[in-house]
């Protein structure tokens, strides 16, 4: 087949090849230039980066080994990668060490684990110290000993847990240094923020603590001004006049019942006073006759023992309503039989209602006088030395806001053989009524005064986490510090470990910081 092509179209294939040949040519040279900067760049990039970090060779061995453990092992956020054991990660020229903070079952240790390429080393192979930079606090060195598979330091890592690192470690003739910051438990705040919150501030030290012995406590009537209040005598229940929690006076009449047996006494008694008014009669006339020389003094003498054992019924039957309570009815009523308080109080309980069919010993009412309460408490055995009667002693109810003070006057002779403790009593004006029997209270009782070496306000002190806790001021800086505690009078609290005296402390609105601290969500990072 024969193509016929004619001159112009010709031209024009000719024309689109050259011109692709030309651009292809263009391309080609372009990419070779390209890659010719690209190389020498790296280069440049390179040398700038061994002039910026090492100077001239082999100057500063130290920087070059810092500099790579900070650029080569740590990510993004500038934080150090986790090792194969959950710890901070540090690499140099293929050394790496691994740093945690072990406290499973044993109080907070360092735990280091050295590799090599990243095989693990021999713990021998290393020497290595740790330097801690707390806040308020001086330097703290740590030096480690082999041990299994790691490097144990030879100290407790102290909460908190927030302190500037600084490692030196040693292998194989060569020196590795490397370091962090962690910071937990605290806030940032100046003195105009701190004025505004009403944050003030107070120096951990010696404090003369009242010696108080804090004890638990019951309310409890006042047994000598109480009393269960009985009939005396059988009988039906007419009329029931108060009730549980009512205000009587002495004398009042709580109850009426009918009693036969009361008829029956005070038949007796109009009987002998017959009998004894006839004898007296008798005596009287025969006394005349007597003295007139008209009758024997024999009758008289007989007349005179007659009166005489007429007085003596007449007063025992008169004694027996006495003892009751009960005199003659001036109604006429030989059966009603009143019954009153004795003293004057409040109606405590109350077992009686109209009906009832009651027995001459059962318990009808008990009336105490509650203008004052005992306070019963329990002593333990290794606290009796400090307890005697007459020492004073503040109360304050656990349920509510109240406060009162008073004397122990009473301390048993006896332990128990369950509690091994022994009671102890205090009585307590109670004119106001707040002090209700069965009432729980917090007893301090006053045993003398002690001086502390460290103590805190006790308003410093908060519970952050499960552990008590104070805030420790270093400038803007405040930080949580756990703290144990000892004695405390009710103001002060002494501080046995985790606060220095001569510390700046927090101790006033505390609570506030906590808020604080809660909102920034400090993390305890190990």
């Amino acid at each position: 087949m024969k193509l016929n092509i004619n001159k112009k179209t010709a031209l024009t294939v000719g024309i689109v090849v050259s011109i692709g040949l030309l651009l292809g040519a263009l391309i080609l040279s372009t990419g070779k230039e390209k890659a010719g900067d690209a190389h020498g760049g790296h280069a440049e990039q390179s040398a700038h980066t061994d002039e910026e970090h090492h100077g001239e060779k082999n100057k500063d061995a130290h920087a070059d080994d810092q500099t790579h453990a900070d650029k080569e092992h740590h990510d993004d956020a500038g934080q150090p990668k986790k090792g194969p054991h959950g710890g901070k990660l540090f690499s140099n020229d293929g050394y790496a060490l691994e740093v945690t903070i072990f406290e499973q079952n044993t109080p907070p240790e360092f735990r280091l684990y050295a590799y090599q390429d990243g095989k693990p080393l021999a713990p021998s192979a290393n020497q290595v110290s740790v330097n801690l930079e707390r806040l308020g606090r001086a330097p703290q060195n740590f030096s480690f000993i082999a041990e299994k598979d790691y490097l144990k330091g030879n100290a407790i890592v102290e909460e908190p847990h927030s302190f500037k690192v600084s490692i030196n470690a040693q292998h194989a003739s060569k020196t590795y240094k490397f370091s962090y910051e962690q910071i937990e438990g605290r806030v940032s705040m100046d003195p105009q923020k701190r004025k505004q919150n009403g944050v003030e501030v107070q120096t951990a030290g010696p404090v003369t603590l009242k010696g108080n012995l804090n004890l638990l406590g019951e309310v409890r009537m006042n047994e000598d001004r109480m009393l269960q209040i009985v009939p005396r005598l059988a009988g039906v229940v007419e009329t029931v006049t108060v009730n549980a929690g009512d205000k009587v006076s002495k004398g009042q009449v709580l109850a009426v019942i009918s009693s036969q047996a009361l008829v029956e006494l005070r038949t007796e008694v109009l009987a002998t006073q017959k009998r004894h008014a006839l004898a007296r009669s008798n005596f009287e006339r025969e006394k005349k006759l007597w003295e007139e020389k008209i009758s024997a003094e024999q009758d008289y003498l007989h007349a005179r023992n007659t009166m005489q054992e007429a007085e003596i019924s007449l007063q025992s039957a008169q004694q027996k309503l006495a003892s009751l309570g009960a005199g003659m009815s001036a109604g006429g009523n030989l059966n009603r039989y009143e019954i009153r308080s004795p003293i004057a109080g409040t109606v405590t309980e109350k077992h009686i209602s109209m009906g009832q069919s009651l027995k001459d010993d059962a318990t009808i009412f008990t009336v105490a006088d509650l203008s004052s309460v005992w306070v019963e408490v329990t002593i333990p055995a290794k606290d009796l030395s400090q307890v005697r009667t007459g020492q004073t002693a503040t109360v304050n109810a656990n349920a509510f806001d109240a406060t009162a003070d008073g004397k122990l006057s009473y301390v048993g002779a006896v332990m128990g053989e369950q509690t091994r403790s022994a009671k102890a009593r205090l009585v307590l004006p109670n004119t106001k009524g707040n002090w209700y029997p069965g009432l729980t209270v917090s007893v301090a009782l006053m045993s003398g005064e002690v001086e502390v070496p460290v103590a805190v306000s006790n308003e410093a002190i908060q519970t952050i986490n499960e552990r008590t806790t104070v805030f420790g001021s270093y400038g803007n800086q405040l930080e949580a510090k756990p703290v144990e505690l000892g004695r405390s009078d009710g103001k002060y609290t002494e501080v046995l470990k985790g606060l220095q005296a001569g510390e700046v402390y927090v101790a006033k609105n505390s609570f506030l910081i906590k808020a604080e601290l809660g909102k920034s969500a400090a993390s305890h990072d190990h």
